[in-house]
């Protein structure tokens, strides 16, 4: 049985039919994930989800919705918690001059859109997310 909540909190950034993704490196894993990262004690939601993405990729973000709050139970696979998982669709707050062709680092990078799904993620709520965007976005004529 977990001995804690881990509060987890990401952005949706869709822009030109794209969607911008991160791979990082946990623990031994290297995962394809949303940009995002933990809720801080003391912190709001909205306020981690801004600062994470300042940290993770220099960007200022406003929040358009919430998309997604997981809604079964999550053991984490790195630590004795249980993680919760926020989504929000989110544009920018101000677009970078080369915001077309960004890239932050080797680490993130656009995927179409149309080509979104579960298995383009490798963590279990991610997964979801994944599929809720395939069945939103996905090209049916392919």
């Amino acid at each position: 049985m977990p001995d804690r909540f881990n509060i987890r909190v990401y952005g949706i950034l869709i822009d030109n039919e794209r969607l911008l993704v991160n791979e990082e490196k946990i623990g031994t894993r290297l995962v394809t994930k949303f940009p995002g990262g933990g809720l801080e004690l003391g912190e709001g939601i909205a306020d981690g989800l801004k600062r994470e993405w300042k940290e993770e990729l220099g960007l200022s973000i406003e929040i358009v919705d919430h998309f997604y709050t997981t809604d079964f139970f999550q053991q984490s696979a790195f630590d004795n918690s249980q993680v919760i998982s926020i989504y929000y669709r989110i544009h920018l707050a101000q677009l970078p001059e080369s915001f077309t062709n960004y890239e932050s680092n080797e680490h993130t990078f656009w995927l179409p859109i149309s080509t979104v799904s579960s298995e383009t993620f490798h963590l279990p709520i991610d997964k979801v997310v994944g599929q809720m965007l395939y069945k939103r976005y996905a090209d049916r004529s392919l």
